[in-house]
Protein backbone atom coordinates (compact mmCIF):
# COMPACT_ATOMS: atom_id res chain seq x y z
CA UNK A 1 0.00 0.00 0.00
CA UNK A 2 1.28 3.47 -0.88
CA UNK A 3 2.26 5.89 1.89
CA UNK A 4 0.92 9.33 0.99
CA UNK A 5 1.11 10.75 4.53
CA UNK A 6 3.56 9.82 7.29
CA UNK A 7 4.66 11.15 10.68
CA UNK A 8 8.11 11.96 12.06
CA UNK A 9 8.79 13.82 15.32
CA UNK A 10 5.25 15.15 15.70
CA UNK A 11 5.08 16.55 12.17
CA UNK A 12 2.99 15.21 9.32
CA UNK A 13 4.69 14.73 5.95
CA UNK A 14 3.04 14.51 2.53
CA UNK A 15 4.58 12.22 -0.09
CA UNK A 16 3.24 13.20 -3.53
CA UNK A 17 5.61 11.74 -6.10
CA UNK A 18 8.74 9.72 -6.86
CA UNK A 19 9.74 12.14 -9.62
CA UNK A 20 12.75 14.39 -9.11
CA UNK A 21 14.80 16.67 -11.35
CA UNK A 22 17.96 15.76 -9.40
CA UNK A 23 19.86 12.53 -8.88
CA UNK A 24 21.78 13.54 -5.75
CA UNK A 25 24.63 11.26 -4.77
CA UNK A 26 23.66 11.57 -1.08
CA UNK A 27 19.89 11.08 -1.51
CA UNK A 28 18.16 9.06 1.19
CA UNK A 29 16.26 7.07 -1.44
CA UNK A 30 19.40 5.68 -3.10
CA UNK A 31 19.15 1.93 -2.80
CA UNK A 32 16.04 1.83 -0.62
CA UNK A 33 12.33 2.53 -0.73
CA UNK A 34 11.64 3.48 2.89
CA UNK A 35 12.50 6.18 5.40
CA UNK A 36 12.11 5.81 9.18
CA UNK A 37 10.05 2.68 8.58
CA UNK A 38 7.73 4.39 6.09
CA UNK A 39 7.61 2.80 2.63
CA UNK A 40 7.71 5.92 0.48
CA UNK A 41 8.26 4.60 -3.04
CA UNK A 42 4.88 5.12 -4.71
CA UNK A 43 3.15 2.88 -7.22
CA UNK A 44 0.83 5.79 -8.05
CA UNK A 45 0.67 9.49 -7.30
CA UNK A 46 -2.17 10.63 -5.03
CA UNK A 47 -4.86 13.18 -5.76
CA UNK A 48 -5.35 16.18 -3.48
CA UNK A 49 -8.57 14.58 -2.23
CA UNK A 50 -6.81 11.33 -1.30
CA UNK A 51 -4.19 13.21 0.71
CA UNK A 52 -6.65 15.52 2.47
CA UNK A 53 -8.78 12.54 3.52
CA UNK A 54 -5.76 11.20 5.45
CA UNK A 55 -5.01 14.37 7.41
CA UNK A 56 -6.74 14.84 10.79
CA UNK A 57 -7.96 18.29 11.78
CA UNK A 58 -5.56 18.59 14.73
CA UNK A 59 -2.64 16.98 16.51
CA UNK A 60 0.29 18.21 14.42
CA UNK A 61 2.40 21.34 14.77
CA UNK A 62 3.34 21.34 11.11
CA UNK A 63 2.47 19.68 7.81
CA UNK A 64 5.34 19.31 5.33
CA UNK A 65 5.38 18.52 1.61
CA UNK A 66 8.36 16.17 1.60
CA UNK A 67 8.64 12.63 0.29
CA UNK A 68 10.79 10.60 -2.06
CA UNK A 69 10.38 13.03 -4.95
CA UNK A 70 10.27 16.76 -5.67
CA UNK A 71 6.81 18.03 -4.62
CA UNK A 72 6.69 20.87 -7.16
CA UNK A 73 6.18 18.28 -9.90
CA UNK A 74 2.66 18.17 -8.42
CA UNK A 75 1.96 21.92 -8.13
CA UNK A 76 -1.78 21.53 -8.70
CA UNK A 77 -1.98 19.20 -5.69
CA UNK A 78 0.45 21.28 -3.59
CA UNK A 79 -1.72 24.32 -4.21
CA UNK A 80 -5.05 22.61 -3.43
CA UNK A 81 -3.78 20.73 -0.37
CA UNK A 82 -1.79 23.66 1.01
CA UNK A 83 -4.70 26.11 0.71
CA UNK A 84 -7.04 23.72 2.49
CA UNK A 85 -4.56 22.97 5.27
CA UNK A 86 -3.89 26.67 5.86
CA UNK A 87 -7.66 27.19 6.05
CA UNK A 88 -7.75 24.51 8.75
CA UNK A 89 -5.08 26.41 10.69
CA UNK A 90 -2.02 24.25 10.00
CA UNK A 91 1.48 25.67 9.53
CA UNK A 92 2.49 24.37 6.09
CA UNK A 93 6.05 23.93 4.80
CA UNK A 94 7.44 22.63 1.53
CA UNK A 95 10.89 21.04 1.25
CA UNK A 96 12.07 21.55 -2.31
CA UNK A 97 15.14 21.41 -4.52
CA UNK A 98 14.21 24.92 -5.67
CA UNK A 99 13.76 23.97 -9.32
CA UNK A 100 9.98 24.35 -9.34
CA UNK A 101 10.00 27.22 -11.83
CA UNK A 102 12.10 25.15 -14.24
CA UNK A 103 9.98 22.04 -13.69
CA UNK A 104 6.72 23.89 -14.35
CA UNK A 105 8.02 26.27 -17.02
CA UNK A 106 6.66 29.28 -15.13
CA UNK A 107 7.00 31.21 -11.88
CA UNK A 108 5.17 29.17 -9.22
CA UNK A 109 6.12 31.35 -6.25
CA UNK A 110 2.88 33.35 -6.30
CA UNK A 111 0.91 30.10 -6.03
CA UNK A 112 3.10 29.06 -3.11
CA UNK A 113 2.15 32.21 -1.19
CA UNK A 114 -1.41 30.90 -0.87
CA UNK A 115 -0.35 27.29 -0.23
CA UNK A 116 2.56 27.36 2.23
CA UNK A 117 3.93 29.35 5.15
CA UNK A 118 7.54 28.28 4.72
CA UNK A 119 9.80 27.14 1.89
CA UNK A 120 12.92 25.10 2.66
CA UNK A 121 15.23 25.08 -0.36
CA UNK A 122 17.99 22.45 -0.52
CA UNK A 123 21.05 24.43 -1.56
CA UNK A 124 23.58 21.60 -1.09
CA UNK A 125 26.52 23.32 -2.80
CA UNK A 126 28.24 26.68 -2.88
CA UNK A 127 28.64 27.02 -6.65
CA UNK A 128 27.30 25.80 -9.99
CA UNK A 129 30.03 23.27 -10.68
CA UNK A 130 29.81 21.56 -7.30
CA UNK A 131 26.01 21.51 -7.45
CA UNK A 132 26.08 19.91 -10.89
CA UNK A 133 28.63 17.36 -9.70
CA UNK A 134 26.79 16.15 -6.58
CA UNK A 135 23.12 16.80 -7.44
CA UNK A 136 23.23 15.94 -11.16
CA UNK A 137 20.21 18.07 -12.16
CA UNK A 138 18.38 17.33 -15.42
CA UNK A 139 18.45 21.08 -16.10
CA UNK A 140 22.25 21.11 -16.17
CA UNK A 141 24.42 23.82 -14.68
CA UNK A 142 21.65 26.43 -15.05
CA UNK A 143 19.77 24.76 -12.20
CA UNK A 144 21.95 26.37 -9.53
CA UNK A 145 21.19 29.97 -10.54
CA UNK A 146 17.51 29.07 -10.91
CA UNK A 147 17.49 27.80 -7.32
CA UNK A 148 18.91 31.09 -6.02
CA UNK A 149 16.35 33.05 -8.08
CA UNK A 150 13.52 30.85 -6.79
CA UNK A 151 14.54 31.32 -3.16
CA UNK A 152 14.85 35.08 -3.62
CA UNK A 153 11.40 35.26 -5.23
CA UNK A 154 9.88 33.28 -2.36
CA UNK A 155 11.50 35.60 0.18
CA UNK A 156 10.42 38.72 -1.74
CA UNK A 157 6.82 37.44 -1.80
CA UNK A 158 6.84 37.22 2.00
CA UNK A 159 7.14 33.45 2.40
CA UNK A 160 9.44 32.37 5.25
CA UNK A 161 12.39 31.06 3.25
CA UNK A 162 15.32 28.94 4.36
CA UNK A 163 18.24 27.26 2.64
CA UNK A 164 19.46 23.90 3.88
CA UNK A 165 22.64 21.96 3.25
CA UNK A 166 23.68 18.44 4.20
CA UNK A 167 26.24 18.30 7.00
CA UNK A 168 28.72 16.26 4.94
CA UNK A 169 29.86 19.27 2.90
CA UNK A 170 33.47 20.37 3.31
CA UNK A 171 34.23 23.45 5.40
CA UNK A 172 35.07 25.38 2.20
CA UNK A 173 31.75 24.44 0.55
CA UNK A 174 29.85 25.25 3.72
CA UNK A 175 31.48 28.68 3.83
CA UNK A 176 30.45 29.35 0.22
CA UNK A 177 26.86 28.41 1.10
CA UNK A 178 26.93 30.69 4.12
CA UNK A 179 28.08 33.59 1.93
CA UNK A 180 25.29 32.97 -0.59
CA UNK A 181 22.68 32.84 2.16
CA UNK A 182 24.05 36.01 3.75
CA UNK A 183 24.10 37.85 0.41
CA UNK A 184 20.48 36.91 -0.29
CA UNK A 185 19.33 37.50 3.29
CA UNK A 186 18.09 33.92 3.67
CA UNK A 187 18.67 31.79 6.76
CA UNK A 188 20.88 28.70 6.27
CA UNK A 189 20.27 25.46 8.18
CA UNK A 190 22.66 22.53 8.26
CA UNK A 191 20.82 19.22 8.34
CA UNK A 192 22.34 15.91 9.33
CA UNK A 193 23.11 13.31 6.72
CA UNK A 194 20.86 10.30 7.19
CA UNK A 195 22.15 7.03 5.78
CA UNK A 196 19.92 4.54 7.56
CA UNK A 197 16.52 4.86 9.13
Amino acid sequence: MDTFVYEIDGKLYINLTNRCSNDCEFCVRNGKDSYYGNKLWLSKEPTAEEVLALIPDFGYSEVVFCGFGEPTFKMKEVSAIGKELKKRGFFVRINTNGQGNLINGRDITEELVAAVDKVNVSLNAGDRDKYYEICRPVFGEDAFDAILDFASLCKDRGIITEFSIVGVLSAADREKCEKIAERLGIHLRIRKYIQDS
